[in-house]
């Protein structure tokens, strides 16, 4: 069953992990691609590998932090596919993890702009697209950091919560427009980055799942907040 046939979506930090398997799993459900992601080569080597597939993909080295690049990469997926349906914003960055009094700015700058301004720019572009069209959804991939956090996690932390914040924002204005916007808080997932980490973990095929679910629901419908992880995983009493 082809759940997003006929969708057109755009997927930010598609050329690995999380984001290449949200790209991988939209494709196979029918849906068309515009994917976004720094490294060209990477994002190009999947964009071509899901064509080969049968997929309708557009691939568009970018930075979510840049106006401008942002602007260019909607822009070319709205020439290609002539709408916007499904927006997950899933680019973003673990570093600056340490003690809160060692956390340089510099790299509390780039948490900030990789993992709120990214969101922002892509929200408000695809807002602008979905309004004009009356409907959309839009899903964020936070964290369980958002909701529980540990020590040494000051800039990822905090920018989580705010993805929460934002997505509240962008569910409450875009309920007259018919758009909607949910988050998805994934525990930890085994990502080239996590390869080694002796803590329970999931595949990102399950966390995949999760996002295909919220992207599939009937338009009247919005999973505003879901959180999955490895039932091992500590979360409830986590430090």
């Amino acid at each position: 069953m082809r759940r997003l046939e006929g969708k057109v979506a755009l997927v930010t930090g598609a050329n690995r992990g999380i984001g290449r398997g949200i790209a991988e799993a939209f494709a196979a459900e029918g849906a068309a691609l515009t994917l976004m992601a720094r490294d060209a080569a990477l994002l190009n080597k999947t964009a071509e590998a899901l064509n080969q597939s049968g997929a309708d993909v557009l691939a568009v080295p970018a930075d979510v932090t840049d106006e401008k690049q942002v602007g260019d990469v909607f822009r070319q997926g709205l020439d290609r596919f002539g709408r916007l349906d499904i927006l997950v914003n899933n680019a973003g960055t673990f570093e600056g993890y340490g003690p809160i009094d060692q956390v340089p700015v510099e790299v509390w700058d780039k948490v900030v702009a990789v993992n709120l301004r990214g969101p922002f720019l892509c929200t408000r572009e695809a807002f602008r697209i979905m309004k004009q069209q009356r409907g959309g959804r839009i899903i964020n991939i936070g964290s369980i950091a958002s909701q529980r956090v540990r020590p040494h996690s000051a800039a990822y932390s905090t920018t989580k919560h705010g993805l929460w914040g934002l997505t509240q924002v962008t569910a409450l204005e875009g309920r007259d427009h018919g758009i909607s916007c949910g988050v998805l808080n994934p525990g930890n997932v085994l990502v080239e980055k996590r390869v080694g980490t002796p803590e329970p973990m999931m595949s990102v095929e399950d966390i995949v799942q999760a996002v295909v679910a919220m992207a599939a629901l009937p338009p009247h419908v919005n999973m505003l907040e879901a959180t999955v992880l490895a039932v091992e995983q500590l979360f409830l009493g986590r430090g």
